[in-house]
């Protein structure tokens, strides 16, 4: 549990750090569309704490031998602390900026439609399922599972990959000081 726990909160407070030092230094939300992208490769980079938990937890605690299960297991709860950590400090961002974020991201996404030359029917129609999407994102029970899904779906990946190649002792192999320390 101390794995999960440790990896799992570098792993939550590096991507929602990064995350938030974007958000700050574009406070009109003007890029989203970017920001999508660039939150996702921050999330797939921050994730690779999973993959070095794991196999600290192999080296360490397993004499440098692990199987599949115990190494996806491992990773899978480390995916769950970062995603822990990952609602909560949102959460905190949320309340910390008045919860202005859904609105800023719905006119910044009204005014890309507008410079892409969408219609006015067109932008009604996103004005409707905007306002749909800002009543339920107002909702905490549905706000916190959604943003946890935003960032587990990449840990489970990269959990997943992890134990997979971790499995084999022969690939980055415990060096005999590591396996002393246990």
């Amino acid at each position: 549990m101390r794995y999960a726990l440790v990896y799992g909160s570098l792993t939550g407070l590096v991507i929602i750090l990064v995350i938030m030092s974007g958000l700050f230094l574009i406070p009109d939300g003007s890029s989203f569309s970017h920001s999508l992208w660039f939150g996702y490769l921050v999330m797939l980079v921050g994730t690779t704490f999973i993959f070095v938990g794991v196999k600290r937890y192999r080296d360490v605690e397993r004499g440098g031998i692990v199987r599949f299960l115990p190494a996806f297991g491992m990773g899978l709860a480390i995916a769950i602390v970062s995603g822990i950590i990952y609602v909560a400090v949102w959460e905190a961002y949320l309340a910390a900026t008045g919860y202005k974020f859904m609105d800023q991201y719905i006119a910044a996404t009204i005014e890309s439609r507008r410079a892409a030359g969408a219609s006015a029917a067109e932008i009604a129609r996103e004005v409707a399922e905007m306002e749909g999407m800002r009543e339920s994102y107002a909702n905490p029970l549905f706000r916190m599972p959604m943003t946890f899904m935003e960032i587990f779906p990449v840990g489970f990946l990269v959990a997943l990959i992890s134990a997979a190649l971790l499995r084999n002792p022969r690939l980055l192999p415990a060096r005999a000081e590591s396996r002393s320390q246990a």
